[in-house]
């Protein structure tokens, strides 16, 4: 089984790259962030003309999740547990009813700057829930990645040049504890366990000529729990996606599981 996660940066604005890629690498299981489109905005039909159930819970101009599935979507969850004032548009969750059931959870991790504002306490606040979530859900004993844009840059040979860095709530010791807590939980890094290059950065800006550059970050990840992460084969960054014409500045990240 081939799980994704993908930044689209507005599902409607890139989509001839999306179906292009979606076509390409064939995923089972595609996680998207940063629709930028309400529900009934999301181009369905172009996605389930190849075969795709999906799930969305969509926000107006800012953030947005979608699951995309060649299998069924069961016991969907919108939204991340814990905080019912909470209305952004940044978790969705669900059991994709393969033979072999597996358990997919994608976000969209807030961003947090600036430092020392409300952005920054509400990323903190929201990666504490995700523990939370993902303590829950490792309780279950079944197949589970936690894939997405998490906005933390964990260490720094995940970034082209720390100091540049260091004032963003991305490399923050405090986002990054949090990232290495839920790690600690039993989770592992597809990325890093499948041997990928230490820069496989997953994000270039589109400012400063970052992509030709190669001024880039690793900020989407794959968390695979034990019983996933036995089953893992493969993983890959979609680098290429960045030099197409009008891209996301995020490429896709994919891991192949055994079935």
């Amino acid at each position: 089984m081939k799980i994704a996660t993908w930044n689209v940066n507005s599902i409607n604005a890139h989509l001839p790259q999306a179906l292009a890629w979606f076509s390409q690498a064939a995923p089972d299981v595609v996680a998207l962030q940063e629709l930028k489109c309400v529900d009934e905005k999301f181009p369905y039909a172009a996605f389930e003309s190849l075969g795709y159930n999906i799930s969305v819970f969509g926000q107006k101009t800012y953030n947005g999740v979608a699951l995309l599935s060649k299998y069924p979507l069961e016991d969907v969850v919108r939204g991340l547990p814990g905080d019912d004032d909470d209305l952004q548009a940044r978790f969705i969750e669900a059991l994709v009813a393969a033979p072999r059931p597996f358990r997919v959870a994608g976000l969209y991790l807030p961003n947090g700057n600036p430092i020392g504002g409300d952005k920054f306490t509400y990323k903190l606040s929201w990666m504490d829930r995700l523990t939370l979530r993902a303590k829950a859900l490792l309780a279950l004993e079944e197949p589970l990645v936690l894939i997405g844009d998490y906005n933390v840059i964990p260490e720094a040979q995940d970034c082209y040049d720390p100091a540049a860095w260091s004032g963003d709530a991305l490399f923050q010791p405090e986002s990054r504890a949090r990232f290495r807590a839920l790690k600690w939980l039993g989770f592992t890094d597809a990325l890093e366990a499948a041997g990928a290059d230490p820069h496989a950065y997953t994000f270039w800006d589109y400012q400063a000529g970052a992509w030709p550059r190669d001024h880039g970050i690793r900020i989407d990840h794959i968390l695979a729990s034990p019983q996933a992460a036995d089953r893992l084969v493969s993983a890959q960054v979609f680098r290429e996606v960045r030099g197409l014409e009008k891209p996301s500045d995020h490429v896709p990240v994919m891991a192949e599981f055994a079935d």
